[in-house]
């Protein structure tokens, strides 16, 4: 299988918003209380119905007999609670069922625990599974130590670049066992670029992360630092370590790198601020912005571009959903028997997802070149509000 460009991802997200509106009845039956490390919008699972344990919850069409010879079983290894694995999951679950493919999702958080993890993998055998979906870095690494012999066939889901963390040793061949790779990385040379069309002058760039996020750690932040310095930037870490307090900690580093900003940039024309993908960081992203003044807020998630004011004034990566599209396009493929997961190359997207907010850049007197309007699948106007959503016009 050829990896989908992501205006292709783009058009099957689209049709999302064409699917036929389902009974109440029906609805109501798809909406029990979620276990505590997993939230899906309940109109997202509307065709849908969920069985739940402490640490499983299992999702099924609601018109599909559990008899049905074409079922096919399929476990999500989860390793905790986060705001990107809901999305990525919703986005997989859809995909599937716009594609008309009997299926029953066994959600499972091993919570980064050995016991759990293999607990999992006994049950996925134990169920007769015929795919693993590998939700996040974490749940990717400890599967790729742990089973990369396994029989059953893995797809990784909202993780970073495996060639990066070192679990593919190169873009242009598979990974040679039962495991096919995606990634939520974009090149560094691509995401510099663009920064460079906002900002030609671009002179001081501080990277935010989280320091306990490995994998964002090594594939985004520090990469992203030396690749900019070696461009004559002046590009630094701003990261924490202790995510629970990452709203306080932010709050003390960030004014006095404004403020040193400003001694050598009075204008910030050449100053900005990068987030990666740390969930801890995005989601504090009014408290970054209210520290950052006028100095323009960019993200490498397209997430974090929101309506309102709390949102990054621009990003450009790879969001959650189309990395979603892409795994599940892949488990497709896997499932039909048309490619074996481990002759598939790293998915990565191509053009990159741009999203932007524009009440975000009046407020801070930032220009958008015309182009990244163009380009852009999520736009927000002058007053914050969608006009832009996957691509369509509202």
């Amino acid at each position: 299988m050829a990896p989908a460009t992501r205006r292709e991802l783009l058009r099957i997200g689209a049709a999302a918003a064409c699917l036929p509106a389902m009974p109440t009845a029906l609805r109501a039956q798809a909406a029990p209380a979620f276990p505590s490390w997993v939230s899906v919008p309940s109109e997202r699972l509307a065709r849908w119905t969920l069985s739940r344990g402490s640490d499983h919850l299992r999702c099924a069409l609601a018109n599909a007999p559990e008899t049905d010879p074409a079922r096919i079983r399929v476990t999500m290894l989860l390793p905790r609670r986060s705001s990107a694995y809901d999305i990525a999951l919703a986005t997989i679950i859809e995909t599937f069922d716009r594609r008309g493919i009997s299926v029953e999702f066994d959600l499972i958080n091993f919570e980064q625990k050995d016991e759990r993890g293999h607990y999992a993998l006994q049950e996925a055998e134990r169920t007769s599974a015929r795919l693993i979906f590998a939700m996040g870095s974490e749940a990717t690494d400890w599967l790729w130590r742990k089973a990369w012999n396994t029989k059953i066939p893995v797809v990784t889901v909202c993780s970073k670049d495996p060639v990066l963390l070192k679990q593919m040793k190169n873009y242009e061949k598979g990974s040679g066992v039962n495991f096919a790779f995606t990634s939520l990385n974009l090149s560094l040379d691509v995401q510099i670029a663009y920064l460079r069309e906002i900002r030609p002058a671009l002179r001081n760039v501080a990277v935010l992360v989280d320091s306990q996020n490995i994998s964002a750690m090594e594939t985004q932040a520090v990469p992203f630092v030396e690749s900019c310095n070696s461009l004559g930037m002046n590009a630094f870490l701003v990261s924490i370590d202790k995510p629970e307090r990452a709203a306080q900690e932010l709050a003390g580093v960030l004014p006095p790198i404004v403020r040193n900003m400003r001694s050598s940039d009075p204008a910030f024309a050449r100053s900005l601020f990068w987030i990666t993908g740390s969930t801890s960081i995005f989601n504090e992203i009014g408290t970054i912005n209210r520290h950052a003044g006028d100095v323009p807020v960019l993200s490498a998630v397209p997430d974090v571009v929101r309506p309102g004011t709390d949102s990054a004034v621009m990003s450009i990566g790879v969001s959650f959903e189309s990395n979603a599209r892409l795994a599940a396009a892949y488990a497709i493929d896997i499932l039909g028997e048309r490619v074996r997961a481990g002759d598939l190359k790293v998915g990565i997207l191509s053009p990159p997802d741009i999203a932007i907010n524009f009440l975000r850049a009046r407020q801070i007197g930032l220009k958008i070149p015309f182009r990244f309007f163009e380009l852009a699948d999520d736009v927000y106007d002058p007053s914050g509000a969608a006009v832009r959503r996957r691509g369509l016009t509202l």
